[in-house]
C-alpha cells in the first residue's frame, strides 16, 4: 500500500463525511421568489423604536433585589401599568449574530451562516429593516452592518462606534451604552434643524434600532451578578426611560409611536453564552405604546417556571412567544410587509385592536408562511424524477385554498376567532410541510453516507490483515477483477445518469457515487476476505465473542462518554485494574503503582464541574509554580544522571522553558489583577503572551531527541501556554495527564516482555529520530489493540476530561484575557481551540514514545486507532436527531462533527506530533549521545 496515497485519499473521504452532515442537516432555510405580504388595515403605530439589550437575562431584567426594588424601575412601570410583558425564548447557538437575524428577520439562521461570519450575509434574506421605509440604527460595528448589507436600497442607516470599544477588559462597558443615547439625543436634536431628515422622521413605517452591546460585555467581564452587570441594567432603564421621553416629545405625544425593548440571548452565572441552559435562551419582551394592550391583571397563571412568584409578577398576564415570532409583531404594529423568509408566528395577545385587524393580520401571517412552503414545494418538485415524487400530504393544493377560502369567509361574516383558528392551523401546516421538503433528500444522502462509512471501514481493517504475515491467500483472478470493474462502473454511470435528469447539487454526485469505488477497493480483496473468514472459523468460538464483548464495551465506554464525562472516570478506573490481567503486577510492582495512582488521579477530573463556571487564578499561579518546581527537580536529575541526558546548552534551553513557565503564571496573575481594578490589559503582559505562543511549537526543536529530554521539553513549552489560557482548575489536567502519559510508556515497554519481544534499550537511551530497518518492526497481536484503543480513549479524554459540548460552544472568554480583550470572535475561538488541542499533543506524543518502545510501525497502529474513530463516527452517525428540543438535535450533531474531526484531527495531529519528536533544530552543535 503507498500509504502517502492513502493517508491523502483518506483526508477526502473523511471530508465529505464531515460535510455531508451540513447537507444532510445544515443546509440554509431560506427560500427565494416569495411573493410580499403584509395587513390591509391600517396599522396602528407609525414607526417602531426597537431596544436590544444584548446579553440581557430574563430574571435579571424581572427579579427584584434584596430590598423588594427593582434594577429597572421604569421598565418594571411599563410592565405594570402601560404595557405588555413576557419572556422571549431563544434558540441555540445563543449568540448574537443568530439572536438578531430571529429577532429582525423572523427565521433561525443556520449554522454554516453563523460560522461565516457576524458581519457579512453567506446567504441573502429580508427583514424587518429592509421592509421599512427608513430605518436608522446605532451601536456595534458587529451587528448593524449585516442588517445594512442585506437590505435593498439605501434606507438603512447605521452608526457604529469603533471595534476596539468592545474590550472586556475596558474600565466600564455602559459607554458603549451610553455612546448610542447619547448618538440618538444628537441625532433627533439635529433633526430639527435639517429639513430633509425632519421629513424622513415624519413618514410611516420607519423603525429605530438602539443596540446595547454594555450589558453583554459587562457579563462576559464580570458575571451577570456582579455590580457592574446591574449597574449597566440600571443605566439600560434611565437610558431608554430618556428616549421614550425625547421621541414623544419630538413628535409632539401624537400616540404612533410603538416601543419593544428585548434581548438577542442571556447568559449563564459564569458569564458565558452560546448552549441551551435557560439562563441562555430566557430573554425579556416588554412592549407598549401605540397598537399594544395596556396591562392585563389576572388571578392565576399555568407555567411550569416559578419566575412568577420570584419576580412578584404573578398578578399580571405574562405572555411568552418564541424569538422569530416578534418579527411578524412588529411588522404588523407599523404595517409593513412581513419579512419574507420568517418563519415566526404573530402573538395576538400583545395586540390591542380589534378583532379584525388581528384576523386579518394572522390570515397575512398564514399567507406569508404558504408562500415558502409552495416554493420550496414546487423547488423540489422541478428536481426529482415525477414517480419518485412524495409530496406533503397534509397540505395539497386544494386544501391550501380551502383554508385561504374559509378564513376570508369567516372574515367577512364577522367570526374573526374562526378566521384565527383556521390561520393557525394553516400556519402550523405549512410549518411542518417547510420542514418536510426541507429535509426531504435527509434519508437517501444519510443512506449513501453510511454504505460509504462501512466500506471505508472495511476496507481499512483489510489493509491491517494484509499486512500480517501469518494470514495467506491467492491473488485474485484477472477475469472476476474485470468483473467486478465492469459492474461498478455500469453502476456509477446508472446513478449519474439519475442524478443529471433530476438537474441535482453536485454534492450530491459525490455522496451517491462515493460508495462505488470504496466497495470496489473493498470486494476486490475478496480473497483476503475468504483467508479472513476461514481463519476465524478456526478460532474458538469463546476467544471470538470475548474478544468481540470486549471491543463493544470499549466503544460504548467512548460513546457514552460523549453524553455523560463521569464514564470517563469508570473508564479510567478500570484501566487502573489492566496490570492485574496479566503478568505486570508480578514485574514491576513499583511501575504498577505508580500506573494505578496515576489513572485515579485522572479520573478526578471528568467528575468535577466544566470549566470556565468559577475563575480561580490563585489555583492557577499554584498550578504553575507547582509544574516549575517539580520540572525543575526532574531537569537537575537528567543534569547529574551519570548518563548526562542534558548537556551543555541544552541546560540553558531547559532554563529559559523553566523561566517562561514563570512568566506565564506571573502574567496570569497581574493580567487578572489588573482587569479587576479596571485598568485594562497591559501591553507588556500581552506582548509576553503572544510570545510565548509564537514560541511553543519552535522551542522543543531546539532540544535533544532522547525520548523523555524532548517530552519533557514539549511538556513545558506547552504548558507556559496553557497556563496563559487557563483560568481554574484545568490548569492541573495537563500535567495529571502529561504523569499519567509519562507511566503508559514504561508500562508499555514492560508489557512487550510478556509477548516476548527483545527490547533494543532502555527507556533513558531511546530517541525519537533513531531510523530503524524494516527488519525491526514486528508484526501485530491483541496488544496493539488495546494500545490503540486506550491512546483513543485518551485523545476524548483529553477533550472532556474538563469541559462537554456545551463549556466549548459556551466558553468563558476570561480564558483569553492574557492575549486580547477587545471582541473579535475568530481570534478568541482560534486561542479556545489551542487551548483544547494542547492535551491533544501531549497525548499524541506520547503515542509517538510508545511507538518507539514497542518498535511497531506507527504506520499499523494509526490505522487500528482510525478503525475504532470511524466506528465510533458510525455510530454517532446514527445517534444523529431531526427530532425533539432544537438543542438535542444539535447536540448530537456536534457530537458527530466532533468525532468525525477526530479522524481527521489524528491525521494531522500524528504529523505534528511527529515533527515535534523527530526533527531538530540545529543551532548549535550536534551534542553526542551514548546508547547503552
Amino acid at each position: 500500500m503507498n500509504m502517502p496515497i492513502f493517508i491523502v485519499a483518506g483526508l477526502l473521504v473523511h471530508c465529505v463525511f464531515l460535510i455531508s452532515i451540513f447537507d444532510i442537516y445544515f443546509t440554509s432555510p431560506l427560500v427565494h421568489g416569495m411573493t410580499p405580504h403584509q395587513t390591509v388595515l391600517p396599522p396602528p403605530a407609525q414607526r417602531l423604536v426597537l431596544f436590544v439589550a444584548d446579553g440581557l437575562r430574563a430574571d435579571s431584567l424581572y427579579e427584584l433585589d434584596n430590598n423588594g426594588t427593582s434594577m429597572a424601575p421604569y421598565l418594571r412601570n411599563v410592565i405594570t401599568s402601560k404595557g405588555s410583558w413576557g419572556i422571549s425564548h431563544t434558540r441555540v447557538p445563543t449568540e448574537s449574530r443568530p439572536g438578531h437575524v430571529a429577532l429582525i428577520a423572523g427565521f433561525y439562521e443556520d449554522v454554516s451562516a453563523v460560522a461565516r461570519g457576524w458581519k457579512e450575509n453567506p446567504v441573502e434574506f429580508d427583514s424587518i429593516f429592509n421592509e421599512s421605509r427608513y430605518t436608522w440604527s446605532w451601536g456595534s460595528p458587529d451587528i448593524l452592518p449585516m442588517f445594512a448589507k442585506g437590505a435593498s436600497g439605501d434606507h438603512v442607516y447605521t452608526h457604529c462606534y469603533e471595534a476596539g470599544s468592545e474590550d472586556f477588559g475596558a474600565e466600564d462597558a455602559t459607554v458603549l451604552d451610553a455612546w448610542v443615547f447619547d448618538h440618538v439625543k444628537d441625532f433627533f436634536s439635529s433633526a430639527r434643524n435639517n429639513g430633509t431628515l425632519f421629513s424622513e422622521l415624519h413618514e410611516q413605517k420607519i423603525v429605530f434600532f438602539l443596540h446595547l452591546l454594555g450589558i453583554d460585555t459587562n457579563g462576559h467581564a464580570h458575571r451577570p451578578h456582579s455590580s457592574e452587570y446591574k449597574g449597566n441594567i440600571r443605566k439600560v432603564d434611565e437610558g431608554v426611560k430618556e428616549i421614550v421621553s425625547l421621541v414623544e416629545d419630538f413628535y409632539g405625544n401624537d400616540g404612533n409611536t410603538v416601543f419593544i425593548l428585548t434581548s438577542d440571548h442571556g447568559m449563564t452565572d459564569w458569564g458565558s453564552h452560546g448552549a441551551g441552559h435557560p439562563s441562555e435562551t430566557l430573554t425579556p419582551l416588554v412592549a407598549w405604546g401605540a397598537g399594544i394592550n395596556s396591562p392585563q391583571p389576572v388571578s392565576s397563571q399555568q407555567f411550569e417556571d416559578r419566575f412568577l412568584k420570584e419576580w412578584k409578577l404573578e398578578t399580571w398576564k405574562r405572555q411568552d412567544v418564541n424569538q422569530a415570532d416578534i418579527a411578524p409583531l412588529m411588522a404588523s404594529l407599523i404595517g409593513v410587509s412581513f419579512p419574507l423568509n420568517s418563519v415566526g408566528i404573530l402573538p395576538l395577545g400583545y395586540l390591542n385592536n380589534t378583532a379584525r385587524f388581528k384576523a386579518e393580520s394572522m390570515l397575512t401571517n398564514a399567507a406569508q408562511i404558504l408562500e415558502q412552503f409552495k416554493v420550496k414545494m414546487a423547488q423540489k418538485k422541478k428536481t426529482t424524477l415525477p414517480f419518485l415524487f412524495s409530496p406533503f400530504k397534509s397540505l395539497s393544493d386544494s386544501e391550501q385554498i380551502d383554508f385561504l377560502r374559509k378564513a376570508r369567509t369567516s372574515i367577512q361574516h364577522e367570526k374573526y376567532e374562526e378566521a384565527v383558528s383556521l390561520c393557525s392551523q394553516l400556519i402550523h401546516l405549512a410549518l411542518e410541510g417547510l420542514l418536510y421538503y426541507h429535509t426531504y433528500d435527509r434519508f437517501f444522502l444519510g443512506v449513501s453516507v453510511a454504505v460509504s462509512f462501512v466500506g471505508w471501514t472495511s476496507y481499512v481493517i483489510l489493509i491491517i490483515i494484509k499486512a500480517q504475515a501469518g494470514l495467506s491467500w491467492s491473488p485474485p483472478s484477472k477475469e472476476i477483477i474485470s468483473l467486478l470493474r465492469g459492474a461498478f462502473s455500469a453502476v456509477g454511470v446508472l446513478i449519474a445518469i439519475l442524478l443529471l435528469i433530476q438537474s441535482l447539487p453536485w454534492t450530491y454526485y459525490i455522496y451517491c457515487l462515493l460508495p462505488v469505488p470504496i466497495w470496489y477497493a473493498v470486494l476486490k480483496e475478496y480473497p483476503i476476505i475468504q483467508a479472513l473468514a476461514t481463519s476465524l472459523l478456526n478460532i474458538p468460538w469463546t476467544h471470538s465473542v470475548g474478544f468481540l464483548l470486549a471491543s463493544t464495551l470499549g466503544i460504548e465506554i467512548l460513546v457514552v462518554s460523549f453524553f455523560y464525562r463521569s464514564t470517563l472516570s469508570f473508564g479510567l478506573i478500570i484501566f487502573s485494574m489492566w496490570p492485574f490481567v496479566g503478568w505486570l503486577w508480578a514485574q514491576a510492582k513499583a511501575m504498577v503503582l505508580s500506573w494505578i495512582l496515576s489513572c485515579l488521579l485522572l479520573s478526578v477530573f471528568p467528575l468535577m464541574p466544566v470549566v470556565g463556571r468559577d475563575q480561580n487564578i490563585p489555583l492557577v499561579t499554584a498550578a504553575g509554580w507547582l509544574i516549575l518546581l517539580s520540572s525543575s527537580c526532574l531537569v537537575a536529575l537528567l543534569w547529574k544522571s551519570k548518563k548526562k541526558q542534558v548537556r551543555g546548552k541544552e541546560l540553558y534551553l531547559y532554563l529559559s522553558q523553566l523561566l517562561s513557565l514563570a512568566l506565564s503564571s506571573y502574567v496570569v496573575k497581574n493580567t487578572h489583577s489588573s482587569l479587576e481594578s479596571k485598568e485594562g490589559l497591559p501591553l507588556i503582559n500581552q506582548i509576553m503572551s503572544w510570545t510565548t505562543l509564537a514560541s511553543s511549537l519552535i522551542v522543543p526543536l531546539l532540544s535533544s531527541t532522547m525520548l523523555f529530554s524532548r517530552l519533557l521539553s514539549i511538556f513545558l513549552s506547552l504548558m507556559s501556554t496553557y497556563l496563559l489560557l487557563s483560568t481554574g482548575y484545568e490548569a492541573l489536567f495537563p500535567p495529571a495527564l502529561a504523569l499519567l502519559m509519562f507511566v503508559w510508556i514504561n508500562m508499555e515497554q514492560e508489557a512487550q516482555k510478556g509477548y516476548g519481544v527483545p527490547l533494543k534499550s532502555k527507556l533513558a537511551a531511546l530517541s525519537f529520530s533513531h531510523t530503524a530497518d524494516i527488519t525491526e518492526f514486528r508484526q501485530l497481536h491483541v496488544g496493539d489493540i488495546r494500545r490503540s484503543f486506550f491512546f483513543v480513549f485518551f485523545i476524548v479524554t483529553a477533550f472532556f476530561g474538563t469541559g462537554n459540548i456545551a463549556s466549548v460552544n459556551s466558553f468563558d472568554p476570561a480564558s483569553v484575557y492574557c492575549f486580547v480583550t477587545v471582541f473579535s470572535p475568530f481570534v478568541m475561538g482560534g486561542l479556545l481551540l489551542w487551548k483544547i488541542a494542547i492535551p491533544f499533543v501531549l497525548v499524541s506524543c506520547a503515542f509517538e514514545a510508545v511507538q518507539v518502545t514497542t518498535q511497531l510501525s506507527s504506520k499499523r497502529l494509526f490505522l487500528i486507532v482510525l478503525v475504532i474513530s470511524d466506528i465510533m463516527a458510525l455510530h454517532f452517525f446514527f445517534l444523529v436527531k431531526d427530532y425533539g428540543s432544537w438543542l438535542d438535535i444539535g447536540t448530537s450533531i456536534s457530537h458527530y462533527v466532533l468525532v468525525m474531526s477526530f479522524a481527521i484531527f489524528l491525521m494531522l495531529l500524528s504529523g505534528l506530533s511527529q515533527l515535534l519528536t523527530t526533527k531538530r533544530l540545529e543551532l548549535w552543535g550536534r551534542t553526542k549521545h551514548h546508547s547503552l
